[in-house]
């Protein structure tokens, strides 16, 4: 049910790497205070975003370096100049990056040139008040942005390999190796200690004003963390490796109807009975510092918390695997004690639920998520509208779908478009629409749109195709997609569906009625 935590709401889809922006991705500069300008006016009062943390090789916001860390790239250029560690003659020049897809390679080497270059000016510029706020907030944050500095430093030295290919000692972490690496890289290492503080400083003042005008950001945590990260390096004994610290067995999904083989997603396992021994100490810093940047987070794989898919790391595919049971009950109490009241988690509990996963999801009071896309199958479908529940959290659909548009045109067969026309009783016109009014009309109490959705983009728009390695996560708006009309139509049916009742009253004329006539 609605409550203080999960008000009857709704809002947008889009990852901060989408916005526009003169430097090849979206940050956190003007534009995306513009697009929050863009929600508020809109009526909406949800910024739903991917993983912040910092992408590897396939740029995936799902497999980070870190699970604290966040992703410098976001870092905005612009603020920088006018913090005074970047100059204007710096950023006079930017390459020719597209405007429409993130390049990851060409922004990447850019972004840490003029990174470098920004840390070189506070090393020679900052006053010592300054200096003392920095060495504060990295006091602060230790317990994580020790390890990952001097992890991210040693990877940059060993020019990217994962860290069970470095030295022994530097792998395993050798006391006297460490102490050795942390003198040579001493540099290095403060140079990503001040990227994090950028970027958490940049985000916090961006949080701050999405929240004066009451929007909320809901984050996304995927249960299992990259093996290549520096919270595995740092936390052997949490996870199943062998002596060299190789994974000895891996998760992933069994096969279904989507695949013969299952999905072998190579992360490794947690070892339950280890983390429970210290109260599941180091998920709980996890999970608060999650909710230090977003005010809600939506926990990917929720099922892996009541039994995980084990494959042994030397299958080549996710046939011979088994269910374990996982930490259930019992972690969730620990993680409700920790943050010493409501837990304000989304459980991502698409694909094939257990009772057992319903009941978990049930005692904890934890909205799952209903996708219109996977609705249309036959009347008992759970997805379909008049099946919903309060306490749910209902996508037209989501970063691993297509976009409305573009599965509309290639995945819609014609028995589901006839089962659609018959549920609605009349022709459809604009596929994405249609999904929205159903999502706003939902008695779910939070609707979410990929902006994809919102902007009638096809395929094209796609953020993610599970399973396919490359070509994703890049899409991005243009500068005049923020002038689309689809904002008109959103904030007529936020408003007739009540999704933001403490909004204004507004009028809203033949603009915004004409766009969702369907």
């Amino acid at each position: 049910m609605a409550n203080n935590l999960f008000p009857r709401s709704s809002g947008v889809l889009l990852h901060p790497t989408s916005l526009p922006g003169r430097y090849g991705i979206g940050d956190l500069g003007d534009w995306a205070y513009k697009f929050v300008d863009w929600l508020e006016a809109a009526g909406q009062s949800v910024w739903q975003i991917l993983p912040l943390g910092p992408t590897s090789y396939g740029d995936s916001p799902y497999q980070t370096l870190s699970a604290f860390a966040g992703n410098s790239n976001l870092i905005s250029l612009d603020k920088l100049v006018e913090d005074g560690w970047l100059t204007k003659a710096d950023v006079a020049v930017v390459p020719n990056f597209p405007q429409k897809a993130v390049d990851f390679g060409a922004v990447i080497q850019y972004h840490n040139h003029m990174l470098d270059l920004a840390y070189k000016r506070f090393e020679v510029e900052a006053s010592i008040e300054k200096r003392n706020i920095f060495e504060s907030w990295c006091t602060q944050n230790s317990h994580w942005l020790d390890d990952f500095a001097l992890f991210v430093a040693l990877k940059d030295h060993h020019n990217g390999r994962p860290w069970v290919e470095w030295p022994e000692g530097e792998a395993l972490r050798k006391r006297d190796d460490l102490d050795t690496a942390r003198e040579t890289h001493a540099e290095r290492i403060n140079q990503h200690r001040f990227r994090q503080w950028l970027f958490h400083q940049q985000w916090h003042e961006l949080k701050d004003y999405a929240g004066a005008k009451k929007i909320r950001f809901i984050g996304d945590l995927p249960i299992f963390v990259a093996h290549d990260s520096s919270d595995v390096w740092a936390n052997r004994d949490k996870f199943y490796l062998d002596e060299k610290g190789n994974p000895t067995v891996i998760a992933g999904v069994p096969p279904d109807y989507f695949s013969k083989t299952g999905q072998r997603w190579g992360n490794p396992l947690y070892r339950w009975d280890v983390m429970q021994k210290d109260g599941y100490r180091w998920w709980i810093r996890r999970v608060k510092a999650s909710l230090a940047l977003v005010d809600i987070v939506r926990i990917d794989h929720f099922r892996g918390f009541e039994a995980y898919w084990e494959i042994p790391a030397s299958e080549e595919t996710a046939v011979n695997g088994e269910w374990i049971p996982g930490p259930g009950e019992d972690f969730f109490s620990a993680v409700r004690q920790g943050l010493g009241g409501e837990l304000p988690i989304i459980a991502e509990d698409l694909g094939v639920i257990t009772e057992g996963v319903e009941k978990l999801r049930d005692d904890f009071g934890l909205p799952g998520m209903k996708v219109l896309q996977f609705a249309w199958s036959d009347p008992k479908n759970p997805f379909l509208p008049h099946n919903h529940v309060p306490n749910s959290v209902v996508y037209s659909g989501t970063h691993d779908n297509n976009t409305t548009v573009g599965w509309w045109r290639s995945e819609v067969d014609e028995g589901m478009r006839r089962f659609i026309q018959a549920y609605l009783d009349r022709d459809v016109r604009e596929a994405n629409w249609t999904m929205i009014r159903l999502g706003m009309m939902s008695v779910g109490h939070t609707f979410v749109a990929p902006m994809q959705d919102i902007l009638g983009i096809g395929a094209e728009g796609r953020m993610n195709t599970p399973g396919v390695e490359s070509g994703n996560w890049s899409w991005r708006i243009t500068p005049d997609a923020l002038e689309h009309p689809g904002k008109d139509g959103l904030a007529f049916l936020t408003k007739l569906y009540q999704r933001r009742p403490d909004q204004q009253e507004k009028e809203y004329g033949d603009t915004a009625t004409k766009a969702n006539e369907e």
